[in-house]
Formats: C-alpha cells, structure tokens, sequence
C-alpha cells in the first residue's frame, strides 16, 4: 500500500506541475490576445556599420545559398561587413574560401575567418569573429536561413533607442509541407514565435535571442560578458545575462527569415538533445541570478522559472507516461480511491489550456490563408505525441544539463534537400533506440490493460503515447 501511496503521490505532484506550466503559457496567450504589439521606431539620419556573421561547421550543401543569399542584401555597402565564421573540418573549407575570394573580387566586403578548433563551438566562433568586427551592430545567421533582401533595413531602426541590445525577428519555414516530420517542428516553433516570444516580450518578461536571424549591439555583447561556450545553447546565456543587465530586447514578429527544418529524425534529435540539454545548463547557471535580482518582479521571475525550465517539462511527462500503466491497475484495485481520481481530472484543464494557446498561434501564422480546426487538431495530436516520443531522448539530455555532464556542440546538419548519399546523415541503432521500442510496446500494453480493466479515463494518453513512440522509433531505426 505505501507503493501505491507513493505512485499517488508523485503522480499528483507531476500534474500539478503540468498544470502551472499551461497556466504560465495560457496568461502569455492573455496578453498576446489583448494588446497588439508595436514598437516605437525614430528615423535614422545614416545607417549604422553592420558586420554579419555567418558561423558554419561543414556545410557543404548549403554554403553557396547562403552566402549568395547574404550579398545581395539591400545596404549601403560601405557599412556593412560579412564574416564567415568557418569552423569546418572537411572539403566544404575550400568550395567557402572559392566563394568568398570571387565575392572580394567584386568589391565585396567579405572575410573567411577559419579556425584551426572548435574551442567553445559556435560560441567560440562567434566571439572570435567579434575581436576584428567592424560593425557597430552585430547580425547573426545560420547556415540554412535565407533573409529577405531589405531584412537590416527592417531591424535596424528599432536600435534607435540605446537601451536596445537586441532585435530578434521570426523563423520562416521553407520546407513545412515536406513531411509529417517538418510539419509538427513547424506547428512547435511557430507558437514560439507567435505566442511566447511575443507575449514575454509584451509583458516585458526575458525573452530570448534565437541564436539566429537576429541583430546584437556590440556594446551589449561585451557589456554581458561576451559570448560563453559552458552551455550547449549560447543564444539562451547571453540572453539573460544582458537582460540581467538591463538591456532591453525587441521582437518583431511581423519579420520573418526563411529557414530549412531538420527533415530526417537524425537531424531532429541532434538539435533537440543541444537545445533541452543546454535549456537545462542556463537553469543552473543563469536562475540564481534571476531569484536574486532586486530589480525584476515576482511575475517575471515565475515566467523565467519556467522559461528556463521548459526542457524540464519533458522530464515530467516521461514519468507521467510510466507511471500511468500501474495507475490502471491501482485505480482498478482500490475502488476506495475514486475520490483521488476525481480530484487529480481536474487538473486535466491543462489540455484545454494547451488547446486554446496552440489554437491562436495556429490562427495567426495561418491568417492569409482558410483556417481548418481539424487540421489544427490532427497537428496538435501529432505534435504532442511526437513530443511525447521524444521524452525519453530529452529526458536524458535534460539530466546531464542539470547535473553538469559536459558534451561536445552537435550541430544539425543542413540538407538542403539532399537526402540521398548524404555524408552528414548518419543513423545508428543506440541503446536509445531501443529503449524507445521497448516504451512503445509498453504503452500498448497500457491500451490492452484498460480494455481489460474497463478502465479508459487514461485511453487516449496511451494511444498518443504508443503513436509517438511508434513514430520516433520508426523514424530512428527504418527511414531513409
């Protein structure tokens, strides 16, 4: 019985704390709802110096688009500079330096900044190329976005107020329609973009720097300590620590940079595992800051606990989705305990939550167009059970984040479509994998018991639980 109790236990606190993230999410869907987002913007007598940087590791697919794609962006070309922050290690290093030796012989002003390591990965990069920077302003792309031509001319009059330090704009999605794989990853980042970088940057909450398609000032980089590679999300550190500081950051969502999803699940999972793993170093490095400041309100450091620990939430539907099979049975067995049952569908409102707010990002990227719910509902269910598919994998890059295993900067390889022969793909069975097989095969397991329990309150969950890792594991193990 105290096993049983303990279950209990655990469960309850597990969707309590479901239940405070959806209400975090659902009072950012609050102000994005209620105020449109303007930003006030002063004429420019001249356009500022701006260096853009490009931080590339062996990206021979994509490298000639992008640097094509950077040129011909619509500035005065004596104030601004293109560093190539090449930190490759194959033969993409000499079809780069060719591109770039033709584009200086045009008059460009373009740099091939190679290094000899990786210290610090991209964070190490970027700070390097940021010794010999001659802009005032610092632009960042990576390898596979493709900014329109008037995309500077669109940012860089926000920095007209000196307390700005940042300017960050939307991520387009070149290849969404591809498969089901590119469109759930779309149907995530664009309630990013849509509701929670807008609504944080609404309610004057930390917002962060995406690592890409956004403007620094200089000043603001070196007066928040520079760049830092102790964390495997660079963007996310720098990004508290000048909020800590007191810079002001602006998001425009009405700007978008088209970009490439990760199209096989190889690439997913590399960028998922830096992204939750590196979520979850910024919790330990940058939250004590954040409990501690005197200047930030209690509304802002909730929104940040949660901002930082969104990685996290991973972990916590990880062990919902375990311990819910002997749920079954304990619900089954202990009639007595009904009224714990009853009380616990509450918190279940969390769902209704996640609907709404992922129903108005929904609405917004789709406003040109006809707006279908069932679309929106088949995408909701898929997300959410790919998700949950990949709780496992980022669960595990969510521990070695809070308990500081350190790892080397996995980057997702850009495939510009070339799925075939790629020598950036590679796809091994891991114990990873089949643990995940193992979990799919549980959880119908978990559908069979509540047919044969006539216990179906936690149905759905199971289905969407073997769906997703049916999903992931298939997609892992079998497609090209």
């Amino acid at each position: 019985m105290i096993l049983t109790y303990l279950i209990l236990i655990i469960y309850a606190l597990l969707l309590l704390l479901v239940f405070l993230y959806s209400l975090v999410q659902f009072d950012l869907y609050l102000k994005y709802r209620n105020q449109p987002q303007k930003h006030k913007i002063k004429q420019l007598k001249s356009w500022p110096k701006v260096t853009i940087q490009l931080p590339i590791f062996n990206e021979s697919y994509v490298v000639e688009r992008l640097i094509h794609n950077i040129v011909k962006i619509d500035y005065p070309q004596d104030k601004i500079e293109i560093q190539i922050l090449d930190d490759s290690t194959d033969e993409s290093i000499i079809k780069t330096k060719k591109i770039v030796e033709n584009y200086q012989h045009q008059g460009v002003n373009i740099k091939h900044i190679w290094r000899k390591n990786r210290v610090g990965f991209k964070a190490g990069a970027l700070k390097e190329g940021l010794k010999n920077a001659e802009g005032e302003f610092i632009a960042v792309f990576d390898a596979d976005f493709m900014p329109s031509s008037d995309w500077l001319k669109k940012t860089i009059p926000h920095f007209s107020d000196d307390k700005i330090g940042v300017v960050q704009t939307r991520w387009g999605h070149i290849n969404r329609e591809d498969s089901l794989l590119t469109k759930i990853q779309a149907f995530a980042l664009d309630f990013h973009f849509t509701l929670e970088q807008v609504g944080r940057n609404l309610s004057k909450h930390f917002i962060n720097f995406n690592g890409t398609a956004g403007v620094w000032r200089k000043t603001c980089i070196i007066d928040a300590g520079n760049w830092q590679g102790d964390t495997l999300t660079e963007d996310l550190d720098l990004s508290y620590r000048a909020q800590l500081k007191n810079w002001e950051f602006v998001y425009l969502e009405g700007v978008v940079a088209e970009a490439e999803l990760p199209a096989v699940m190889s690439a997913t999972r590399s960028q998922q595992f830096r992204w939750n793993k590196g979520a979850a170093e910024n919790f330990r490095k940058n939250f004590k800051k954040v409990f501690q400041s005197s200047e930030m309100s209690l509304r802002t450091k909730i929104h940040s606990f949660f901002h930082l620990l969104n990685s996290s939430m991973f972990l916590v539907v990880l062990l919902l989705a375990i311990i819910s099979v002997p749920l079954l049975f304990i619900k089954a067995t202990h009639p007595e305990l009904k009224w714990f049952f009853y009380a616990m569908s509450i918190l279940g409102i969390s769902t209704i939550l996640f609907l709404i707010v992922y129903w108005k990002s929904f609405k917004s990227i789709n406003e040109q167009s006809k707006v279908n719910f069932f679309e929106f509902i088949f995408l909701f269910v898929s997300f959410f059970s790919a998700a949950m598919g990949l709780s496992l994998h980022n669960s595990i890059a969510v521990l070695e984040g809070h308990f500081g295993k350190k790892s080397a900067f996995i980057r997702t390889p850009k495939l510009n479509n070339v799925l075939e022969n790629n020598t950036y793909i590679k796809k091994q069975i891991s114990v990873v994998n089949i643990l995940e097989v193992c979990l799919a095969i549980y959880f119908a397991f978990g559908i069979y018991s509540a047919f044969r329990l006539n216990e179906y309150g936690l149905l759905f969950f199971h289905v969407m639980l073997f769906l997703g890792f049916s999903f992931v594991s298939y997609k892992s193990i079998f497609s090209k």
